[in-house]
Order: structure tokens, then C-alpha cells, then sequence
């Protein structure tokens, strides 16, 4: 496994996000939004975007490393997006499919920087 994460945006519905939601609760990675809160504020049929920013390795954990933090850009039931950050095993985040050309991507880069964190959007909503 290469030690530099690839330099692209994967696309997930909300139903895939999901899933690697929980599968990064399963490995006890501690990046991650709870599956509950993802499914009372994620946008039910929204596409929401994967960017790793960061490899980590762990020693002490041999069986989750590497793993790729990857910035979330995800949009929300008020159609607002916000971003977060998810911890992917390498070989999930390459088995999502490649399906954004390369303007979508500038685009989707650009919103990642304007978009409001997670926990900053959620406290004016509370």
C-alpha cells in the first residue's frame, strides 16, 4: 500500500456513507460521525464527497493501518453542505468508484474550503 493517499474525490450516496460510517465505529477509528447523527442529518439520496488528506499508522494496531483521513463534504437535510472527517481503510476508500472528472473535482475542492465544520454548523443549529 502506498504511503501517500491518492490525490482524488470519491462520490458516496447518503446509504454508502453510511456504511463506512459504521465501518469506521467498527475499527475504532476516531475520526468519524456517529451513525445515529448521520442519520437524522444527513440528506437521504444526497451525493457527499471523500478526499483523503493524511495517511496514519499505527504500530500498536497493525489490523487498521494504515488508514486515510479523508475530509467529508457532506450535505445535510437543509440541503447546506458541511465538512468533517472520516478515517477509511485504503482499500475501502479504492473500491469506491472513480466517477467525477476533473472540473467536479476543482469544483468539490473549492466548496471543501468554504463549507462550515460539522460541529460549528450543528452548534448554531442547537
Amino acid at each position: 500500500m502506498t504511503a501517500v493517499p491518492p490525490r482524488t474525490i470519491r462520490a458516496v450516496d447518503t446509504d454508502r456513507l453510511l456504511l463506512l460510517e459504521m465501518e469506521a465505529a467498527r475499527t475504532g477509528f476516531s475520526q468519524r460521525l456517529a451513525a445515529d447523527w448521520l442519520r437524522e442529518h444527513a440528506r437521504g439520496g444526497a451525493v457527499h464527497y471523500l478526499f483523503p488528506t493524511m495517511e496514519h499508522r499505527f504500530s500498536h494496531r497493525p489490523e487498521v493501518s494504515p488508514q486515510w483521513r479523508c475530509e467529508l463534504l457532506l450535505t445535510v437535510r437543509t440541503g447546506e453542505e458541511v465538512l468533517s472527517l472520516l478515517d477509511v481503510l485504503p482499500a475501502t476508500f479504492q473500491g469506491l468508484p472513480e466517477t467525477l472528472d476533473a472540473t467536479a473535482k476543482t469544483d468539490i475542492a473549492a466548496r471543501m474550503r468554504r463549507a462550515p465544520a460539522v460541529r460549528e454548523w450543528a452548534g448554531e443549529k442547537g
